[in-house]
């Protein structure tokens, strides 16, 4: 399925999985969530706080061998979800969809969030190793015992900075002229 719209700067969705997403990630429902830039930096928060917390308690459950840890990530997935869903809308989909959905200003977008996310992503790293060093020398553990969970919560964060970051800069929308 095609659109009849050629200009280079209307970029239109070309497929009925692009079309939609785009409907998905653009409705109004729970604008509410995250109107202000206030309200997004909480749900981004929270997101962290809930990605942190599932990791804690994995890590927890295979360091003391205690089952009942194991099944807190599933309690927290479904607030983890609806955070996930929230930021996505905030955002507009801007990391969730194809690149020939996305207009020029979009694209632009998505490149500086990803380049931050990024940077930000090698500092984090740098701290983990940091942190594993020290704690691997003050606390006595050998290199095996910290490695893994580093390892995890590296690819934790490297995968979801970019959405974080988009959440916390997503501007404000502006007011509509009817509202006046």
């Amino acid at each position: 399925m095609t659109t009849t719209d050629t200009t280079p700067t209307a970029r239109r969705p070309r497929t009925r999985y692009d079309e939609r997403m785009y409907t998905l990630m653009n409705r109004r429902e729970g604008v509410e969530l995250y109107a202000t830039a206030g309200r997004r930096r909480a749900v981004v928060i929270a997101h962290v706080l809930l990605t942190a917390a599932s990791l804690a308690a994995l890590f927890s459950a295979f360091a003391t061998a205690t089952v009942w840890l194991s099944f807190v990530p599933l309690m927290l997935l479904l607030p983890w979800c609806i955070a996930t869903g929230v930021i996505n809308a905030a955002t507009r989909g801007l990391l969730e969809l194809r690149t020939r959905v996305l207009d020029e200003r979009q694209l632009a977008e998505r490149d500086r969030v990803r380049a931050l996310a990024h940077r930000l992503t090698t500092y984090v790293l740098l701290c983990a190793v940091a942190g594993g060093i020290v704690v691997g020398e003050l606390g006595g553990l050998t290199a095996g015992g910290v490695v893994l969970p580093v390892l995890i919560s590296a690819f934790a964060v490297h995968w979801l900075m970019p959405m974080w970051v988009a959440g916390m800069t997503a501007q404000d929308e502006p007011a509509d002229e009817t509202d006046a």
